[in-house]
């Protein structure tokens, strides 16, 4: 473990990055896909949050199955079906000429996925105890990296050559990213013994901890707050005066103004964070966004919505790293590890319902009232934060 762990934290960044470079490279774009390629016109918004949601339901749903898999045979093997399988859905994607077909493949996608969550827990148990805590710092920006970049590059290729291609394309990086993984990683597998811990019961300890209760809301709203415009935001383009032709690459530029922002400001916040408390870091981040979303309702020119959407991202990205740094604050020193994990289950629950949500509403009520929607709810949170704050102080303050 002592020889390898630096160079498996550097062969997972790149086998990440690449993955999720793939993944960002054609999934901003399954609207115009749908309704350009497949014959959507109506209802589109709806069959944009199916497509996307289905994958992430059935990719939960397989989680503890390939969990359990990998605690037998180890996180490597998982990391190359995870890959191999992924590459795959993407190159079926290319023969597509039918919804339902598609919505077939992105269930197939979701039950081949896992790169990610295998990635990180390979480097959190093939990492001495001391730099464990770096090492995911480390790891936890590939993922960003990558989801910059892939928007970009699926926009201009697919201007370039065509959607189907880019298809191609997010097959031929996720088979590198496993041919990385394969070739790079050597892993030092401890086969676990004895019963895994239930999640009943870890969700039994947490619930007598109101503070990380109310973290967990706040990490599900927050997710689906993100993801409920996953599937609306290229048709958004199009609709504020981005050509259909050109929409792919529009939206591609969109789509990674947040991630360069947060990127930017994400270690920055965390600073911040340390000086003047999460509490407050998370109190600014969900003001900046829910105004950020409220604002988006004003702005009708592309050019002012790709700078809105950027300066959304400068204060949107103090949320997840307080968040985070809230769920250690609170959870007992013993807990912590499965504390995450169930951080990391709200998480996933947002980014299902999220698209799901954004297509029925964003057909349903129009795509500016989403926008009202989530910036509101976003301010709502703030508030109540706020509220429960100057409520502990007040307690505080009495004792």
């Amino acid at each position: 473990m002592e020889l390898h762990w630096k160079r498996n934290l550097y062969v997972l960044w790149l086998g990440l990055f690449f993955n999720h470079m793939a993944y960002t490279l054609s999934v901003p774009f399954f609207p115009i896909f749908l309704q350009n390629d497949l014959g959507i016109q109506n209802g589109l918004e709806a069959w944009s949050g199916v497509s996307i949601s289905i994958s992430f339901l059935i990719s939960g749903l397989c989680a503890p199955f390939w969990g359990s898999l990998a605690d037998k045979y180890g996180k490597k093997p998982m990391l190359i079906r995870s890959g191999i399988g992924l590459a795959m859905a993407h190159f079926a994607n290319y023969f597509v000429h039918d919804p339902y077909m598609f919505i077939l493949v992105r269930i197939f996608q979701g039950f081949m996925a896992g790169f990610s969550p295998a990635s990180i827990a390979l480097v959190g148990t093939n990492t001495p105890e001391k730099h464990v805590g770096y090492a995911l710092g480390v790891i936890s920006t590939s993922a960003a990296a990558g989801g910059i970049l892939g928007p970009l590059a699926g926009g201009v290729l697919s201007h370039w050559m065509g959607l189907r291609e880019c298809f191609v394309a997010s097959g031929l990086i996720t088979l590198v990213s496993a041919f990385i993984v394969l070739a790079g990683v050597k892993e030092v597998h401890v086969q676990q013994t004895g019963e895994r811990p239930s999640v009943l019961k870890d969700l039994k300890q947490a619930s007598v901890n109101p503070r990380l209760i109310r973290i967990y809301g706040l990490i599900l709203l927050v997710s689906t707050s993100v993801m409920i415009l996953e599937p609306l935001l290229t048709i958004y383009v199009v609709q504020i005066g981005g050509s259909i032709n050109n929409a792919s690459l529009s939206s591609g530029i969109v789509f990674s103004a947040v991630g360069i922002a947060t990127v930017i400001m994400g270690p920055r916040w965390g600073k911040i964070g340390g000086r003047i408390g999460y509490d407050k870091t998370l109190f600014i981040g969900l003001l900046g966004g829910g105004i950020g979303n409220l604002l988006q309702l004003v702005v009708h020119h592309l050019v002012g919505f790709g700078i809105l959407r950027f300066s959304y991202g400068l204060f949107f990205a103090a949320v997840y790293p307080a968040l985070n740094a809230l769920i250690i604050k609170y959870a007992d020193a013993d807990f912590r590890g499965r504390a995450v994990s169930l951080s990391q289950s709200a998480s996933q629950f947002g980014i299902v319902a999220g698209p799901l949500l954004g297509g029925i509403l964003g057909g349903w009520i129009g795509i500016q009232f989403v926008f009202l929607l989530t910036g509101l709810t976003l301010l709502g949170a703030a508030w109540t934060l706020k509220v429960a704050g100057l409520k502990q102080a007040d307690r505080t303050l009495s004792g």
